[in-house]
């Protein structure tokens, strides 16, 4: 089958990396694994960061006119030309879909949607525009999949009927993770030549972008809580980049000469090894929908500490994988990362049950078994 793919947020080759840029390659990849024709319909963003209402009017009339075009585009393609499916990944309130409901409903063809969520309280905010148009479109849609329990719950209030709405965590082929697992003491070696990072003490690891956003909350509560622990043995890699560098740096600094290495930005095909040389995986997650980076860590073998915020608990099995602390608590989250510096058989537990956990429940296997007959039983819907 023909299908047209669309991320209103991000497309999949947005030059700036990210964990939403991740999903969506990942998406297309798991569609082209199933047998099917992925095109990228439209590298239309209909993201408003802001809550500008004047810009949200302005991206609702490119996206309806591109939708327009869209429609005229396809019906002008032989029969085994058209798409047989519309599939757009993750939009809410601040990036709605323009174009799949227009285009689906034109050429009677399922409409799909992943990763969506439903605010409520934006309905009246300043992303009432964008609120409004994700909330018809999640409504529309033959199948609506939800990445984590709490977006299921809010969704549930917009779809109805049966069979339309179903949970489907995140996922990734964990294959190069625990091939990097099994060489970590390679991996350690290099990364240490590469550092100076001083191979006996346990390493810390945090994977994200820097942005003044709640990624930068993070960060200031990680250096929070690492400065209650100059008492201990570590170091911390970090990795990402990002127009907040600087401030980043300066967050970190106090914490001591010597205790800090920045990656910068790192390939996705060396992010594996670097994170199977690595002890523990530590991060915030404010604001996180899930956290891309906390399932790559276990799936290099890695425990976590993070905050019990947003969809975090759906990837980290609090007491088996890792460690969940109350959001936003810097001195909580210290308490975490104490005990497990402390106990280095406790670590190595949790970091066999995070590979095994991603392996079974998050892998592209296990991805690609859910959506075949998912996708099946949504054309029957939209027929």
């Amino acid at each position: 089958m023909h299908i047209a793919f669309h991320a209103p947020l991000k497309p999949p080759d947005h030059p700036v990396p990210s964990g939403d840029r991740r999903m969506a390659r990942a998406f297309m990849d798991l569609l082209v694994s199933l047998g099917h024709e992925v095109e990228l319909a439209s590298r239309f963003r209909s993201y408003d960061r802001t809550g500008d209402e004047r810009r949200q009017e302005r991206l609702a009339r490119i996206g309806r006119e591109l939708a327009r075009r869209l429609v005229r585009r396809y019906r002008g393609r032989p029969p085994e030309m058209l798409p047989g499916l519309w599939f757009t990944y993750h939009l809410y309130h601040k990036a709605p879909d323009w174009l799949g409901p227009v285009v689906s409903t034109a050429l009677r063809i399922p409409y799909v949607v992943a990763e969506a969520s439903v605010a409520p309280k934006q309905a009246a905010g300043p992303w009432a525009i964008g609120f409004a148009a994700s909330r018809a479109a999640i409504a529309r849609a033959d199948l609506v999949l939800a990445m984590t329990d709490q977006d299921r719950a809010g969704l549930a209030s917009v779809v109805s009927g049966p069979g339309r709405l179903h949970l489907f965590p995140p996922f990734l082929d964990t294959a190069p993770f625990a091939a990097a697992a099994l060489a970590r003491g390679s991996a350690r070696a290099r990364l240490a030549a590469a550092s100076g990072l001083d191979m006996e003490w346990p390493w810390l690891v945090a994977v994200a972008m820097m942005r003044a956003d709640a990624k930068l909350l993070s960060y200031r509560l990680l250096a929070r809580a690492l400065a209650a622990l100059a008492d201990r043995d570590w170091q911390l890699v970090v990795v990402g980049d990002g127009e907040a560098r600087g401030t980043v740096e300066g967050l970190l600094a106090p914490l001591g000469a010597g205790r800090v290495h920045f990656t910068g930005a790192v390939p996705p095909e060396a992010l594996a090894g670097l994170l199977a040389a690595c002890d523990l995986c530590v991060w915030p997650a404010c604001n996180e929908a899930y956290g891309m980076a906390l399932l790559e860590a276990q799936a290099a073998g890695l425990p976590v500490v993070a905050g019990a915020e947003g969809g975090v608990s759906d990837i980290v099995v609090d007491g088996s994988t890792g460690i969940l602390v109350r959001p936003r608590d810097p001195l909580a989250f210290a308490d975490a990362v104490r005990t497990l510096l402390d106990d280095p058989e406790r670590r190595r537990v949790m970091g066999l049950a995070a590979r095994a956990h991603v392996t079974a429940r998050h892998d592209v296997a296990a991805a690609r078994a859910r959506l075949r007959p998912l996708l099946e039983a949504s054309r029957c819907v939209s027929a």
